[in-house]
């Protein structure tokens, strides 16, 4: 199994924190996560708010491929409504050149109104834009050559340079958070990313979905989705509760300001039913409620606790990914440092393990 730290570059929760320090304190994570044997550095992208604020993943990458050489460099995701395709193809293969074919690339098509409102753009046009852009794209990526006719996008066909550097197959990751979300992604045969926002099984009509299209549009293989995982890991029980609960409660808190989850705008808004659905519930179940499931579907606690929890987590949804975050909410630097200290020792081995087995029986 892939185990990626998830870098959200956050100050929501703490009062008048420097944005200098929250970058600094997020890069030395995501250097000691590097350093203790993660396989991949992912980044959001997010603008204006201190929910969230990288602007740019792929700048950002660009950065940890020469401090951090041997780990794979991720965007989850670049959101392509906010982006021109030929410039988000360049920068990719920039990326992959520099880092010598480390990029894993995400896309999405976003879901801030606030955001869509200052790139002076529209959600109601996000589901055509990311579908125009990300198939521009993967071709770019493969073939060297970007081109584009659709309502959106007139693009010239035109011979990038330089060239990429190697093919970008495999490695491209779609979030997949709506049903024409799970269809785009395999449409692009592209890895699904979710977040551990609800309990699995409620996650499993997606990605079975998503595992049937990709056999049918591509005949295979299964390609594991993405999970966006949220962690407080702590070397008791006593107490770890509480602390998750603190600090996955303000995250939730959050998410539901910053994307306005309590808004009437999304019943209206073309291609966000999905989340109509899911505020509809949020209502009946209260914020409470919310948390509740949120902890559920996270992880936290000691590592054996943990494990347990992946495990659990295996039995439903099969073989995964994981872009796991271990500072939101305003968790203190201090926590998430000993939290991703202790789960690289004691949960990163035996996740590994899980990957060695599968391999190693393959063989047989």
């Amino acid at each position: 199994m892939d185990v990626g730290l998830q870098m959200v570059f956050s100050s929501y929760g703490w009062n008048n924190v420097p944005d200098e320090q929250v970058w600094d304190e997020e890069i030395r994570l995501a250097r000691l996560a590097a350093d203790s044997g993660f396989d991949v550095l992912w980044s959001v992208e997010h603008h204006f708010n201190d929910y969230s604020f990288c602007p740019d993943n792929l700048q950002l990458m660009a950065y940890l491929a020469a401090v951090c050489p041997d780990v794979d460099l991720g965007t989850a995701a670049v959101i392509l409504p906010w982006h021109d395709p030929l410039r988000v193809a360049e920068r990719a293969i920039v990326v992959d050149l520099l880092s010598k074919g480390r990029l894993r690339l995400g896309m999405g098509r976003g879901l801030a109104r606030r955001e869509f409102h200052a790139f002076r753009g529209t959600m109601d046009e996000s589901r055509e834009r990311f579908d125009e852009a990300s198939a521009m794209i993967v071709s770019a990526l493969r073939t060297g050559f970007i081109e584009g006719d659709g309502q959106f996008y007139k693009q010239p066909r035109t011979e990038l340079r330089p060239r990429p550097y190697k093919p970008i197959d495999g490695r491209v990751y779609a979030v997949a958070s709506s049903d024409d979300s799970v269809v785009s992604a395999a449409k692009l045969n592209a890895r699904m990313v979710m977040f551990a926002d609800r309990p699995w099984p409620m996650r499993m009509p997606a990605i079975q979905k998503h595992r049937d299209l990709v056999r049918q549009l591509h005949g295979g293989p299964e390609l594991p989705p993405l999970l966006a995982d949220f962690c407080i890991c702590t070397p008791t029980m006593d107490g770890a509760e509480d602390l998750a609960r603190r600090y996955m409660g303000k995250f939730v808190e959050s998410n539901f300001y910053h994307y306005e989850l309590l808004g009437e705008h999304f019943s209206s808004v073309r291609g966000y039913d999905a989340y109509a659905q899911k505020i509809a519930l949020a209502k009946e179940v209260g914020m409470d409620g919310i948390v509740s499931a949120f902890l559920q579907a996270a992880v936290w606690g000691t590592p054996d606790h943990i494990l347990k929890m992946f495990e659990e987590r295996r039995a439903i949804v099969g073989d995964f990914e994981l872009a796991t975050s271990f500072r939101f909410g305003g968790t203190p630097y201090d926590l998430a440092e000993s939290g991703l200290t202790l789960y690289a020792k004691e949960v990163l081995p035996v996740l590994h393990g899980w990957k060695q087995a599968k391999t190693a029986q393959a063989a047989e």
